[in-house]
């Protein structure tokens, strides 16, 4: 220990610490929207004093809550939070300033408030007021933590995860339309952990005339996102499963072509039908995301068929991709990943970095962003 550098050692100390609290932050997930998930961990001489999470938008911040916990030996402490404490007034009291009174003597932050408006701002009252602070430690985990939270507060809208389930020969379903199933077990519990976080659902009309899946997130203590069906002239069946079972959890994208009766007999039901603009005859995905944004809904995972994948493929609106892969190979006319028009060359074609492969049971995941993405370091 004697001959470890200080500074080296601190740094090791830090990121120990900001693990931790992106574990805390963690327990959010799924509950925080339209707020990000943060951590806080208050360490006194190499000991935690107090910690907290925020659970729910609205409900306390993590860092009031660790100082609550922590009390007096909050004096003099440290505070490891994975986002800027903020320095304004919003549905809770700004946390800034509570840091300052309790007396702590440094912050250690993962990353800076994304929000143009407040940036910054909670940092520079913290360093006012004689608080050492330390800023981007583990700073790429901390924003992959919060990408969505970060694209929804500085365009509006919410960030799009697309998932995948196909074969080795990159088919989702045989040519007479069957799809269940094509990955494991073990893939299915992870889509359900990615229903789970997500605002939202999005499907085709095809999948739910097809399939009736009810779209729920089926694990422990799970909470059901909003299902959205992307349904341009209103043809779902009014006795599908998304329509009987939590209706008001259940959004259709339509058009004006839609016929009223049905529009009018859907939210007798409790369903709310969304009349958006049409673009080529379906619903326009772009006016589509910014009425979502409007709803404070900041992430959605899409869950479309062949058509839905191509056309988020071709506006460019894919943010993440989970591809499953599993080890079987269809072959023939069985139906591809992606529908539509697709790229004439190479050039044109979606580049994916930052990408993880993993086993998930008997299949392979592969998680990436576009490139485009990678670039707005979200």
């Amino acid at each position: 220990m004697n001959d470890t550098n200080p500074m080296e050692w601190t740094m090791k100390d830090d990121i120990y610490w900001m693990r931790k609290v992106i574990r805390l932050a963690e327990k959010g997930r799924g509950r925080t929207s339209p707020n990000p998930m943060v951590g806080a961990i208050l360490v006194k001489d190499g000991i935690p004093v107090g910690e907290g999470y925020h659970a729910k938008a609205g409900e306390p911040h993590a860092e009031i809550i660790a100082l609550q916990k922590a009390g007096d030996k909050a004096r003099g402490a440290t505070l490891y939070i994975n986002l800027e404490p903020c320095s304004h007034y919003g549905k809770t009291p700004p946390c800034a300033p509570a840091l300052i009174e309790a007396g702590v003597k440094k912050v250690v932050v993962g990353m800076e408030d994304p929000n143009p408006l407040v940036k910054g701002r909670g940092l520079e009252m913290l360093r006012n007021n004689g608080i050492h602070v330390e800023v981007g430690v583990f700073k790429q985990a901390c924003l992959e933590l919060n990408e969505a939270f970060s694209k929804y507060i500085q365009s509006g809208k919410p960030f799009v995860t697309l998932k995948i389930a196909a074969t080795l020969d990159g088919k989702i379903a045989t040519k007479q339309g069957e799809s269940k199933w094509i990955t494991g077990e073990s893939s299915r519990r992870f889509v359900h952990r990615l229903r789970n976080s997500a605002d939202a659902i999005i499907i085709g009309i095809g999948t739910i005339l097809r399939d009736d899946p009810l779209l729920t997130a089926r694990m422990k203590g799970g909470r059901d996102p909003y299902r959205i069906v992307l349904d341009s002239r209103l043809r779902i069946l009014e006795g599908a499963k998304v329509i009987h079972q939590k209706p008001e959890k259940t959004i259709i994208a339509t058009t004006e072509s839609a016929p009223k009766e049905k529009r009018e007999a859907l939210e007798k039901k409790g369903v709310q039908v969304m009349t958006l603009e049409a673009q080529q005859g379906r619903v326009n995905l772009r006016s589509l995301l910014s009425r979502l944004g409007e709803m404070e809904m900041t992430s959605l995972l899409v869950e479309g068929g062949s058509e839905i994948n191509g056309s988020f493929l071709n506006e460019g609106l894919i943010d993440k991709l989970f591809l499953f892969l599993s080890p079987k190979v269809l072959g023939g006319q069985a139906l591809e990943m992606f529908g539509g028009k697709g790229v004439e060359t190479l050039e044109k074609a979606l580049l994916l970095n930052r990408l993880k492969m993993r086993r998930v049971g008997e299949d392979i995941l592969i998680e990436g962003y576009p490139k485009k993405v990678c670039s707005q370091g979200s």
